[in-house]
């Protein structure tokens, strides 16, 4: 049964019809890169082109960390309150602020773990692996199922090189941990709710959310990732008709702009497909 936007009044839980997202896969991957795609709509069975296929995670990986924090936080381990004095052995290449700030700058653990989901800050990242231990993070990754992305490293603001262990990551890995936060499986609900906020203050909305219209009701989050020759972004769209989760891992185009206007087209096809929202036709 032929699937389409809510203009024409199909019923969520028909089948959708995911060819929109195909004829948009086809062409780039002709043209050289590499894309794996997994959506999961709110009724029918899921989406999945190369779901199962590892791929540089970048700062999705930012997500499980986050999850192990909260996890410890549960346990009483420790608290959002609990303070961290900012040292200039700290500091790393890539995305972030904090690289920029005198030593002994004071931060709460909840402001870190703000500065590594909402504008991806590496050294704020590198800080809290150290904090939530990386053999830590790993296992929290094995108990969600995600059996084939793992925490290699941490942030250099590059791919690994040489023999240095990278990070890595399956779109159906991060699918279903995005689906874990939003079902309140990945820690405590009070816990779980708090990182759907995190992931809500997102600041690129030029990727799953390029093409979201604002409107009373429609939420979403991600966690974007870029590094040399990858641009990745995994989140959820959440409206009245239902919650989209979306996990987008792009290798091989030919710049970071290209990746991140398929994926926002990707995103689109799917609300379409879905019935979720009607996205926009601009950006």
């Amino acid at each position: 049964m032929n699937g389409g936007g809510p203009q024409d009044g199909r019923r969520m839980g028909e089948t959708v019809n995911w060819g929109g997202l195909t004829a948009l896969i086809a062409p780039a991957e002709q043209q050289g890169g590499t894309v794996g795609v997994t959506v999961v709509p709110p009724l029918g069975e899921p989406f999945a082109h190369r779901g199962d296929r590892p791929f540089r995670a970048a700062s999705p990986v930012k997500i499980p960390i986050m999850i192990e924090l909260y996890r410890q936080i549960d346990a009483g381990v420790r608290g959002l309150d609990d303070r961290y004095r900012l040292r200039t052995a700290d500091r790393t290449a890539g995305s972030g602020v904090l690289r920029e700030l005198h030593e002994g700058t004071e931060l709460t653990l909840r402001d870190l773990i703000y500065l590594m989901i909402s504008i991806s800050d590496n050294t704020a990242t590198n800080v809290l692996i150290d904090l939530a231990g990386m053999d830590n993070v790993n296992a929290t990754m094995r108990s969600l199922g995600m059996t084939r992305s793992t925490l290699g490293r941490k942030m250099k603001g590059r791919p690994a090189q040489g023999d240095e262990q990278e990070n890595w990551a399956t779109p159906n890995d991060y699918a279903r941990v995005i689906a874990a936060i939003l079902a309140h499986e990945a820690a405590s609900p009070d816990a779980c709710e708090r990182m759907v906020a995190m992931l809500e203050t997102q600041s690129c909305k030029r990727r799953i959310a390029r093409y979201l219209p604002d409107g009373e009701g429609i939420r979403w989050g991600s966690k974007t990732g870029q590094i040399t020759g990858v641009t990745n972004d995994v989140g959820f769209v959440m409206t009245e008709r239902g919650t989209l989760i979306v996990s987008v891992f792009c290798e091989a185009l030919p710049d970071p702009h290209v990746g991140e206007q398929l994926i926002g087209e990707i995103a689109r096809a799917a609300m379409r497909a879905t019935g979720t929202v009607e996205p926009l036709y601009t950006s």
